[in-house]
């Protein structure tokens, strides 16, 4: 993939995530900081930025959002059955609550 394409593709991830990122955010602030693995600070940034500065945001090469599978237990969580799907959404919600505690202090 030539590079243009490369930085054009992070550019439009960039930008879908912080659009979503500011509407989970204006919906339930809490909800969104837990699933996005925001701190307050972020989450106050990232919903007082104008649309041109989340545009100017996005262009930068480097991909802004974080994939939070990198530990096991939440790997786990997401591939188990989806049998008990309201079980497994409190548990998700659980461990990376408790990565977010960890993180914060």
């Amino acid at each position: 993939m030539p590079a243009a394409d490369a930085t054009k593709e992070i550019a439009d991830l960039n930008l879908t995530y912080l659009l979503l990122a500011q509407k989970l955010l204006r919906q339930d602030r809490a909800a969104a900081m837990l699933c996005l693995g925001l701190g307050a600070e972020m989450a106050d940034v990232l919903v007082a930025m104008s649309l041109s500065e989340v545009v100017k945001l996005a262009t930068s090469n480097f991909v802004l959002c974080a994939f939070r599978l990198g530990e096991l237990p939440i790997a786990r969580t997401v591939m188990q059955d989806a049998r008990e799907r309201a079980l497994q959404h409190a548990h998700l919600s659980i461990v990376l609550a408790a990565q977010g505690a960890a993180v914060a202090a």
